[in-house]
């Protein structure tokens, strides 16, 4: 009996190290991934790539930039539609004049469009590894940001509500477009 116990508590070890390790490999592959990406950008930053994409648990077990590079993407397109329900919200409150109403729309039509195109480009990728498609629809996708937050700024003493979401999404988009570069050039 005492035999049996300690085969099983044996097991029980042998199985926590591996599993450990796994995450492990997973974790430090995410983590020299997302510092090779730092250092090919300034503006890139190390510390939110690893932190924004350990929210995708797939990421813990990636083993390749490809896989990394889906993984951000993915979250990018997560990100745009949950700015585009935000931004939903935000228009039925009535606190807004008409003037930043109207940048909230367009805010929202930026964001609705990405998420559109991000998802097309995404499952085009994966269909047919159209990586240069992915490339335009993930620039055109990182104008959101900016030209949403831009419009508020025409205005002088107007104060976006978005810049937050704007700047989040922005250095998420920014992830998928650094790892998209390191796909193609090979980095895997």
């Amino acid at each position: 009996m005492v035999n049996s116990l300690s085969s099983i508590f044996n097991i029980i070890f042998l199985l926590t190290m591996i599993l450990s390790f796994r995450c492990s490999f997973g974790s430090d592959f995410l983590h020299s991934s997302c510092k090779k990406a730092a250092k090919s950008d300034r503006s890139f930053s190390y510390n939110f790539c690893v932190e924004s994409l350990k929210a995708n648990p797939k990421s813990q077990t990636a083993k390749s930039i490809e896989e990394l590079f889906i993984v951000s993407f993915e979250l990018t397109i997560s990100n745009a539609s949950e700015v585009a329900s935000y931004v939903s919200k935000l228009l039925k409150d009535k606190k807004f004049d008409g003037y930043a109403r109207g940048c909230l729309h367009v805010c929202l039509e930026l964001y609705s469009d990405a998420v559109y195109s991000l998802k097309e480009a995404l499952r085009d990728y994966i269909k047919s590894k159209d990586l240069s498609n992915a490339n335009v629809e993930i620039s055109a996708a990182l104008d959101a940001s900016t030209t949403c937050e831009d419009g508020f700024k025409e205005r002088k003493g107007l104060v976006s509500p978005l810049t937050k979401e704007n700047n989040f999404y922005f250095q998420l988009t920014a992830i998928a477009l650094t790892f998209s570069s390191m796909v193609h050039v090979g980095h895997k």
